[in-house]
């Protein structure tokens, strides 16, 4: 008898525990409240910000403004990763590349890192169609530093930025925005 009573109940319990695990997946805004903050990796509103804040500053230099055919021609480089995790640089150079072109001071190259030349982003020839030296290299390192107090984990990423004017041979801006982030450590991992 209590087989026959315990049986449905189990069977009807467990349609119960897996919906009790389903997720709300729904759409967020990049940079929302709601966005997962995670200790140990770069998060898409970390490249965001460090992109939106470097590119303002770059602007507000006025470096780029000093070209004698404006727009500027601005190569973007090579985008050096000093943290603990595989980094696609392509988030924070493309972020970059697309406000420069909107703001209207600046065209982009992409150094291509697998061949010699250049990723086609768009025609740099000039009259004589002959490929336009670039006015300016932007390079850049992003850094990954932790700090650990009893549970407590701080880990800040630092995007560094340096732009070369080519012709002169000489830093014309440094920029650097530092995104840190904090949180306990759990009972298993970390």
């Amino acid at each position: 008898m209590k087989n026959k009573i315990l049986i449905p109940l189990i069977v009807a319990a467990i349609p119960a525990l897996f919906t009790g695990c389903a997720t709300d997946a729904h759409y967020v805004q990049t940079g929302d409240k709601e966005q997962i903050v995670s200790l140990g990796q770069i998060n898409i509103q970390d490249y965001a910000n460090a992109a939106n804040a470097a590119v303002k500053e770059m602007l507000d230099s006025g470096a780029i403004d000093k070209v004698a055919n404006p727009p500027a021609l601005l190569e973007l480089s090579r985008i050096v990763n000093n943290t603990s995790q595989q980094v696609d640089t392509d988030l924070l150079t493309k972020k970059i590349s697309i406000a420069l072109l909107q703001s209207g001071k600046a065209q982009t190259k992409t150094v291509d890192s697998k061949a010699t030349g250049y990723k086609q982003e768009g025609e740099f020839m000039n009259d004589q169609k002959t490929t336009r030296m670039p006015d300016f290299t932007l390079s850049g390192k992003i850094i990954e530093t932790v700090d650990r107090a009893g549970n407590t984990r701080r880990t800040t990423y630092s995007f560094q930025l340096s732009l070369n004017d080519t012709k002169a041979g000489v830093q014309v801006w440094e920029g650097e925005k530092e995104i840190g982030k904090q949180g306990t450590r759990s009972s298993v991992g970390f």
